[in-house]
């Protein structure tokens, strides 16, 4: 095989892993799911302030978030497999339009397993504090810990980096908090549960969401 067709080929390598990275990276990827979740109209009681959660799958997959909260009109406005970045690109649809009183967003546990760095994930973090503060200034902004589970036990220490970048920001941040449920679903040996997964040992199933609930609970009293 000769150099020219050696280098065809590898720059035709390079070209598709760009274009994969880039698909990879693109908001609009989630395009079809934030439009159902814009559609979405809700029979609510004008008496019961409104909480909103944003964020990646672990929200999405809060099938039941609202009958855990009946005091509360709830959105749950999650879309699978989300970045910081892709809620920052979908602000307007998924949190300006919905006017929350208090605000539950969990990102970043796909930012840390894509490799992105404790700076990057809180860039943007920050970005989108901003975001929500220019336009709801006495909402009430809760950011989620990224969690720990089985399947990212691995990147555990890049997942506690961020989380103490996140919860010092939020502590200096008015009206805004960290709910810590990383510690949460850690044992008395500080290893993440394994009944509170789902199969693919990433998703939670009902054990974890109580969890997640007891948590929350915190940030509504």
């Amino acid at each position: 095989m000769n150099n020219k067709r050696l280098i065809s080929i590898a720059s035709l390598i390079f070209f598709l892993l760009v274009v994969l990275f880039s698909d990879a990276q693109d908001p609009n990827r989630f395009k079809d799911q934030v439009e159902r979740l814009e559609k979405r109209e809700y029979d609510f009681n004008p008496n019961k302030e409104l909480l909103l959660f944003t964020g990646s799958s672990s929200i999405a997959m809060w099938k039941d978030v609202q009958e855990r909260f009946p005091e509360y009109n709830v959105i749950n406005n999650g879309f699978g497999g989300s970045h910081f970045s892709d809620l920052i690109y979908f602000y307007d649809e998924l949190i300006e339009n919905r006017n929350p009183d208090i605000l539950f967003i969990y990102e970043g546990d796909n930012d840390v397993a894509g490799n992105k760095k404790p700076r990057e994930i809180m860039d943007d973090a920050k970005k989108l504090h901003k975001m929500i503060r220019e336009d709801f200034p006495a909402v009430k902004i809760v950011f989620i810990a990224p969690k720990p589970s089985v399947a990212r036990w691995n990147l555990k220490e890049e997942y506690e980096r961020v989380n103490k970048r996140l919860e010092k920001f939020a502590n200096q941040k008015r009206n805004t908090e960290f709910a810590d449920v990383w510690t949460a679903m850690l044992d008395e040996n500080g290893t993440v549960y394994k009944d509170i997964f789902l199969e693919d040992n990433l998703h939670m199933n009902s054990k974890g969401y109580d969890i997640w609930e007891d948590v929350v609970r915190e940030y509504l009293e």
